[in-house]
């Protein structure tokens, strides 16, 4: 060990970096971690978190409209974006501080510069270069521009939209997937008019094609205007207005435009390509089971891999790399199931299969669903449903995949995903008593599938 400086070396600290390189030393290992931006990585600083201080912040639009419902006169309420993103700032701060002070508690040196890979064991960052034993890379995902003439220099990215000075009066989204569906919740909420353009029939591409359907319907009720089946051809400035043309002919003049079509491996500038780790086609890592890399010395964890990009994923490889290599206890990180949730308005969530998954894994299936008003939109008088979706395997008759669309979803879906992880069948859902009255026991009382 003698011939190193470090044990091991973590680039990036995010979530998983912050989380591999603390266990690591609480094994007695001597660790240093490189972060050239702020602590805490994509989830604290510019995604998971802030985003869903904003969800919060725009649902009480909602909560306030439907209080009317329940004998609630709210007279001149009004929202200040301001305050809002200051209230955001000050808990990022706050969180930021809590990272430093974890690594600074488990003995972890960190260091701020940009770090480059220059062999198996060494590491340039700050001009000087650093050996270690191991090198696990952890820099996480960014923002994907597309290829389109005047989009790179007039859209925002998620990053920017954290940030901005003023709530837009228009703005047009760009993509299909989680974030922009969140970020299109967010501003329509708050009073922004908001386009949504993407190119498939329905939102959210991998996702069952039900709730996809579902959820196309849910959100022109919640004030936002979707165009599918279209992309952006071209946007031009003038002012401080853009032109934004869809190639169906269409164009919306707008105040912003955030671009939210993906992620891509933060691996440009590694030098990843002159020491020989592998990657795909995307940038990301190719990594084994255990995070090791084409370089027996190099391991990688989180979104750079692209394989589940979600921070508890990223958490749960970090500390099985540090289990497995520094507290001698043999760990393997489960990849399946692993249950998610989109924080859109109404929120999403789901575990396992889809219906489309299981049918191209040639698995017999029974399908039950539920489309209903909550309680609290009888007397609210807000139109729109919830919806429900176990994936039954006949043969088995285990639960391969729960969805649900609605309220409180995420949460409930945490107590469905404990339940498939450990193997349950319809019958045990059957044969538990619901809570009443609430939206969850309607997973324990569909009884009849879909024909």
């Amino acid at each position: 060990m003698a011939k190193y400086n470090y044990d091991l070396i973590v680039i990036g600290a995010g979530s998983g970096g912050v989380r591999a390189s603390r266990v690591a030393a609480s094994y007695g290992a001597s660790v240093a971690i490189i972060e050239k931006d702020r602590l805490g990585g994509t989830c604290v600083i510019r995604g998971c978190v802030p985003k869903k201080l904003l969800v919060y912040g725009a649902s009480f639009a909602h909560e306030a409209s439907d209080a009317e419902g329940f004998g609630w006169r709210i007279d001149g309420l009004q929202h200040n974006w301001g305050s809002l993103i200051a209230a955001k700032n000050d808990e990022i701060h706050r969180l930021e501080g809590i990272y430093r002070e974890l690594i600074e508690n488990a003995g972890v040196e960190f260091i701020a510069g940009n770090a480059t890979i220059t062999g198996p064991n060494e590491v340039l960052v700050n001009g000087k270069t650093l050996s270690t034993q191991r090198i696990l890379i952890a820099v996480g995902g960014v923002p994907n521009i597309l290829d389109i003439e005047g989009l790179a220099e007039n859209a925002i990215t998620s990053n920017e939209a954290l940030d901005l000075n003023q709530l837009p009066e228009t703005i047009v989204i760009q993509g299909g997937g989680y974030i922009a569906l969140e970020f299109a919740g967010i501003f329509a909420a708050l009073g922004s008019n908001t386009h949504l353009v993407y190119r498939s029939d329905f939102p959210l591409r991998g996702f069952d094609d039900d709730v996809r359907e579902h959820i196309a319907k849910c959100l022109p009720k919640r004030g936002i205007m979707l165009h599918s089946n279209s992309s952006i051809t071209k946007v031009q400035k003038k002012s401080n207005r853009l032109t934004i043309f869809l190639d169906n002919k269409k164009i919306i003049e707008a105040n912003q435009l955030l671009a939210a079509t993906g992620r891509n491996p933060n691996t440009a500038n590694l030098g990843l390509k002159e020491i020989g780790v592998k990657t795909g086609d995307a940038g990301q890592i190719v990594v084994a089971e255990d995070g090791q890399t084409s370089i027996p010395s190099i391991f990688a964890i989180g979104d750079v891999t692209n394989r589940i990009s979600l921070t508890p994923v990223a958490i749960g490889e970090g500390h099985a790399f540090a289990d497995n290599f520094y507290g001698n206890k043999p760990t393997v990180m489960s990849h399946d199931p692993v249950a998610s949730a989109v924080f859109s308005q109404p929120p999403i969530s789901c575990v396992g299969l889809t219906e489309e998954q299981a049918l191209q894994n040639n698995i017999n299936i029974q399908i039950f669903e539920s489309r209903f008003n909550a309680m609290k939109n009888t007397i609210s008088g807000r139109s729109e449903q919830s919806y429900m979706k176990l994936v039954v395997e006949q043969k088995t008759d285990k639960v391969i995949g729960a969805h649900m669309v609605g309220p409180d979803c995420a949460e409930i879906m945490q107590g469905i995903a404990i339940a498939i992880k450990m193997g349950a069948k319809k019958s045990d859902f059957d044969a538990t008593i619901g809570i009443h009255p609430t939206s969850a026991e309607e997973f324990v009382t569909m009884r009849t599938p879909r024909a």
